[in-house]
This record gives structure tokens, C-alpha cells and sequence, in this order.
């Protein structure tokens, strides 16, 4: 049975130190096919050389292929579209290769990356969207004399309202004073009761009242007597 099946393959984000246009395809068929996986992979791109690796441990029954792309470009398509494709019945294992690279080979990509992202850019432009740049402190836009008085108004405005608020649960909130004479309980005998407490406490509240005031002052008392 293929390993591919026993022993999946994890999904991994390529960056673009690991990316290159050197590809190593592995479960390839030892079925002398080395043409046919040559011009399957030549639909992706220019291909400079595909050759077997004999050297390089592989399972039984199938073959180690190393491929050269012109441009990393391809190299990245072709193994988008090809890595676990079906060929001559068993799943292509294909990985990328950066280990083969000069030192040429690793300018050239890092020099094609920054030519793509600087493209992008450039598409966004054209398309419209804005491309953000962080502003310095002496090109930050400068508010009109206007906008320092938006303050106070929010602040009067707020204040309005507050006053409108507390005048509104005032006049909700007085309390309404009840009738001595109206009837609390629909029974007569509780209502007989409250009436006997509201006139004790009308009694001592009086009492108090002229407790309070004092005692009433005695009249002076003109001495008409002759004295000799």
C-alpha cells in the first residue's frame, strides 16, 4: 500500500525562504516514466531539468525524480496543482527543494518577491484603495478655530437636558397627600381604628405644639398701695 495513505501529508504555510524552483517529486512509479512525469510537469512552466535521483532513499517499487523550473513562479504552480496528483495510479509527493539553490538562485527569488508585492501595491493604487502611510507630528492636520467650542456646546446641551430630566421625575415624584375622611379599608371596623390613631396623634402633636410655645406669661401687677 502507497505511504501516502499510512501517513498523510500535514498541510504547511510555505514562506518565502522555503519556496525555490528546485522540486522533488517522491512515489513516482519505477516504471522507467521519467518522460511522461517530465511532460506533465512541463504544462506548469519551462522546465530546465528533470532527472532521477537514484541516491535517495525511496519505498519499493517506486522512484525519487529532481526537477529544475526556470522561474520559481512555475515551480509554485506546478506543485499547487500536481502535489498528491494521481500519476500512473500512485500519488505524486512533491516538495520543494531550496537545498539545490546557489547563491544566485536565492537572490533572484528574493528579488522576484519583492517585485511582486511592489506590483500589488501598485494594482491597489490604480484600483483606488488607499495605501495607508503613517503620518510625522508635523504633518498632522491641524483642527479650525471652530472645533475648540465644540466642547462647551456638548457640555451646555448635556447639561440642558439633565435639568429637563430632574424637573420631569420632580413633578412625577410629589406625593399625594389622602383625605382624613376617605376610607382606607373596606371594612368599617379598620377604618374606625385608623380614625381613633389619627385622632390620638392629631391630640399629641397639639400638646406638643403648646408645650413648645411655652407657658403663658403672668400679667404685671400695678402696686397702687400708699407707702409712708
Amino acid at each position: 500500500m502507497p505511504r501516502y495513505k499510512e501517513d498523510p501529508p500535514a498541510v504547511r504555510v510555505y514562506t518565502v525562504c522555503d519556496e525555490s524552483r528546485y522540486l522533488i517529486v517522491r512515489n513516482v512509479p519505477a516504471l522507467g516514466c521519467g518522460d511522461d512525469l517530465l511532460k506533465l510537469f512541463a504544462n506548469y512552466g519551462d522546465v530546465e531539468e528533470c532527472k532521477p535521483m537514484d541516491a535517495e532513499d525511496c519505498e519499493q517499487f517506486t522512484d525519487v525524480y529532481w526537477i529544475k523550473f526556470r522561474l520559481i513562479s512555475n515551480a509554485r504552480f506546478a506543485k499547487r496543482k500536481l502535489d498528491e496528483f494521481v500519476f500512473l495510479g500512485n500519488h505524486l509527493l512533491v516538495s520543494y527543494a531550496p537545498q539545490f539553490e546557489s547563491l544566485d538562485d536565492t537572490k533572484d527569488k528574493l528579488e522576484g518577491r519583492r517585485k511582486e508585492i511592489l506590483a500589488r501595491l501598485n494594482s491597489q493604487r490604480s484600483k483606488g484603495h488607499p495605501v495607508h502611510r503613517v503620518l510625522s507630528s508635523n504633518e498632522a492636520p491641524s483642527l479650525p478655530a471652530s472645533s475648540h467650542h465644540i466642547p462647551n456646546q456638548i457640555n451646555n446641551r448635556l447639561r440642558d437636558v439633565g435639568d429637563a430630566e430632574f424637573r420631569s421625575h420632580s413633578n412625577n415624584a410629589r406625593i399625594t397627600r389622602v383625605s382624613s375622611d376617605k376610607d382606607y379599608f373596606p371594612s368599617q371596623s379598620m377604618n374606625q381604628t385608623v380614625k381613633t390613631v389619627r385622632d390620638k396623634l392629631n391630640k399629641i402633636q397639639s400638646s406638643t405644639e403648646h408645650l413648645q410655645a411655652g407657658p403663658t406669661p403672668k400679667k404685671t401687677r400695678v402696686d397702687n398701695r400708699r407707702r409712708i
